[in-house]
């Protein structure tokens, strides 16, 4: 099997459509990580195009298998996911009733479910349910529906 972009860069081997490696996105600061839109879909990919980022790649299942397989991929996937709780523990802006942010989230765990599992993908959504209630955050019903089905 060849491997496709998303795969080599989440192996840390090859670029983003930018060309960003998986490095660059994971050491982007919080202002970036908020005011940029197209590296969501590279960090946690899906099997359908993004509404957001229609050039965004879409994995195919030999990519969801290889991804699966791939001890690099899953580490960048847990990294992946560390950089994002972090940036949702360090900023406040998306604590609202609608936000871009709730659309990444969805997407952060729909991808871990898909790619690593229902463990780590309920860990990060309970992660940011646990700073909606903290906070008092009026995020809409609706965003955390989407969280509680994804």
């Amino acid at each position: 099997m060849t491997v496709g972009p998303i795969v080599a860069f989440l192996e840390g081997e090859g670029p983003d459509a930018r060309g960003r490696s998986l490095f660059d996105v994971l050491a982007m600061d919080n202002v970036a990580l908020e005011q940029t839109h197209d590296y969501i879909q590279w960090l946690f990919p899906l099997p359908e195009p993004s509404r957001a980022a229609p050039d965004a790649p879409v994995l195919s299942e030999d990519e969801v298998g290889a991804i699966r397989d791939s001890a690099m991929a899953q580490i960048a996937l847990a990294a992946a996911t560390d950089r994002m709780d972090g940036f949702y523990r360090a900023t406040h802006d998306w604590l609202m009733p609608n936000d871009h942010n709730h659309l990444r989230i969805t997407r952060i765990i729909r991808s871990l479910r898909l790619l690593v599992g229902d463990d780590q993908a309920n860990a990060f959504r309970a992660a940011i349910l646990w700073r909606v209630e903290a906070t008092r955050a009026p995020v809409s019903a609706r965003s955390r529906g989407y969280w509680s089905t994804a």
